[in-house]
């Protein structure tokens, strides 16, 4: 099945590719990112990383008709450093973090991941490795807790009435199948929120994904490890789908940045001796053309991010 990459030119030219490039694309999915960083560093390398262990079966094939420097590690990408110090990476020039859910990991109905195809409440991006599944969630949870994920991962107004009907459901029998979730969903919603533009059961799947492969967190950790394993001059480049996310990133990257500090360098000083160790690439976030999104919906959105290392020292 194929995959879309979003925003693929504005990927491309930000990531600043020579020939010679070590890059890591930490969300390798069907590799269509991949695919097109791999034709402009012959004579670099690419490590590529998925949970998804039918993604990396998947992306092999189609990495090998372009090239062979490529190495494909099964794992979760907060494992980034680990794996540079095995295979004695000591920087990279490039880091691609795209946190989309792939099409096909949304088109198949046994991975849970779709509101509109009925399947197993899994979710999971890790299947062996991760043993917390949407249905072990919905079924085990607290009302409190179900609340809570609701509230903070969807931020959805109607999280009260949704993890009540969700308790009650359960009582009766245990929910099992993506498509009762959205029955149960729907019944906790007023007609006038039915109606809205968008699938009434879209952020509440959102949220459960999140809590189901701790997307937050593992994006907080991969984010401050993806920053110190750039060499001078190298640059991480982060798609977000939702407002979570492009916050943890925004926050993240002005935290490290001269942005927002209300900082000035003395006039006394070379720039260059208070420089910080990071900088923006994009001062604005970037979002999909409208012709991109018209041919891929799913690129409407996202939103991209670019940062660089300066050479300074990391102090975290």
């Amino acid at each position: 099945m194929s995959h879309t990459p979003v925003m693929l030119n504005e990927v491309l030219n930000g990531l600043n590719l020579t020939k010679d490039s070590i890059v890591v694309d930490l969300t390798l999915g069907r590799g269509g990112h991949s695919k097109e960083i791999l034709k402009r560093i012959p004579n670099g390398h690419l490590y590529a990383f998925d949970q998804d262990e039918e993604a990396i079966k998947e992306s092999k094939k189609i990495l090998s008709e372009v090239a062979s420097n490529f190495t494909l590690i099964h794992d979760n990408f907060i494992t980034l450093n680990d794996y540079l110090a095995f295979y004695i990476v000591k920087g990279v020039d490039a880091i691609l973090i795209d946190l989309g859910v792939s099409s096909p990991q949304f088109d198949k109905p046994d991975r849970g991941f779709s509101y509109r195809f009925d399947g197993p409440l899994d979710m999971r991006m890790d299947q062996k490795g991760n043993h917390l599944t949407a249905e072990i969630i919905v079924n085990t949870y607290s009302y409190e807790n179900l609340v809570s994920i609701f509230r903070e991962y969807g931020e959805h107004k109607f999280a009260h009435r949704i993890a009540r009907k969700i308790i009650d459901a359960r009582e009766v029998k245990p929910l099992t199948r993506t498509l009762e979730l959205v029955d149960v969903i729907k019944s906790a919603l007023p007609m006038k929120e039915l109606k809205k533009v968008g699938h009434p059961a879209k952020t509440i799947f959102q949220a459960l994904r999140i809590e189901v492969n701790d997307e937050l967190n593992a994006l907080k950790d991969v984010l401050v490890e993806s920053l110190k394993a750039l060499n001078k001059d190298g640059r991480l480049a982060v798609i977000t789908f939702h407002s979570l996310e492009d916050r943890i990133t925004k926050h993240t990257f002005s935290e490290v940045s001269a942005i927002n500090r209300g900082r000035r360098v003395p006039m006394r000083l070379p720039a260059h001796e208070d420089k910080p160790p990071y900088e923006l690439v994009n001062r604005r976030v970037i979002i999909a053309k409208e012709e991109e999104i018209i041919n891929n919906p799913r690129a409407k959105s996202a939103k991209l991010r670019i940062i660089k290392r300066n050479g300074g020292k990391d102090e975290r």
